[in-house]
């Protein structure tokens, strides 16, 4: 069984994480610069197995697509030109970033290192937005 991929999706990095083998845990990978995403997931996917990708969607409180979706509708249209095979499901993103922001307060992580160190913010974004969609689904393996 393979691993479910999640795509913080942002204008100059994007935070990743995944799931472990059984698609119970959403764990943070990596961030990388949105320029050469495209390149990195096609070295991920060849290496790892991976049977589906969730992309953190914006929408605003009125459930309609944030003014962000400009930049993430282009990408989500070439990841499924690109990886065909691999399903991509949208996930509601809303607050992510701040409650992602809160729980590196709580988990003491210094402010000097949450200024300096952005990519953080988002590999736990990409984490949390994981994780809701997993306990949404309930695809896990049992």
């Amino acid at each position: 069984m393979g691993r479910i991929i999640a795509i913080d999706y942002g204008k100059k990095r994007t935070g990743l994480a995944v799931t472990d083998p059984f698609r119970i845990i959403a764990t943070p990978l990596t961030t990388v610069p949105t320029r050469e995403l495209e390149a990195w997931l096609s070295k991920y996917f060849a290496a790892n197995e991976v049977d589906g990708a969730v992309i953190g969607y914006p929408v605003t409180l009125n459930n309609l697509p944030s003014e962000s979706v400009k930049y993430i509708d282009p990408f989500i249209n070439r990841f499924r030109k690109i990886f065909p095979n691999i399903p991509l499901h949208l996930a509601d993103e809303r607050f992510t970033s701040s409650i992602a922001m809160q729980s590196l307060i709580d988990g003491g992580v210094k402010k000097s290192v949450r200024r300096n160190n952005k990519e953080i913010v988002d590999r736990v974004s990409a984490s949390l937005i994981l994780q809701s969609w997993l306990e949404k689904c309930d695809i896990s393996y049992k």
